[in-house]
């Protein structure tokens, strides 16, 4: 089962940057595709409970700055305290990253963030 949490892991990151440079390129068709990628791989992640939410939780330190926010707004109901650090130091640069770390952690203090329901 660790093979298979590591490598729904690495597709989550991989399609996560190539979302990211999709989007940089003006292709959002082929970035929605990478999107639907990625959440494919956060729901069988998360069909394997815990620890398939723990597995991603390592993309906390992945060096792209894409991967570790999308993992902590992923992550923000089963690892709240990580996740909000990640978000919160990354809503004080700039771009588009800032923005949606911003966005993410103002649904989380709305109420209305649900990308991992209980």
């Amino acid at each position: 089962m660790v093979n298979k949490l590591e490598d729904l892991v690495e597709e989550f990151a991989r399609n996560v940057t190539a979302q990211t440079d999709a989007i940089f390129r003006g292709d959002s068709k082929t970035g929605n595709k990478h999107a639907d990628r990625y959440i494919a791989a956060f729901k069988k992640l998360r069909a394997h409970g815990d620890a398939g939410r723990n597995a991603l939780a390592t993309l906390f330190t992945h060096p792209n700055m894409d991967v570790r926010t999308t993992a902590a707004a992923f992550l923000l109901r089963y690892r709240t305290a990580e996740a909000k650090a990640i978000l919160e130091e990354a809503a004080k640069g700039e771009g588009l990253v800032a923005f949606e770390s911003e966005e993410t952690l103002k649904r989380w203090e709305e109420g209305t963030w649900a990308l991992d329901p209980e």
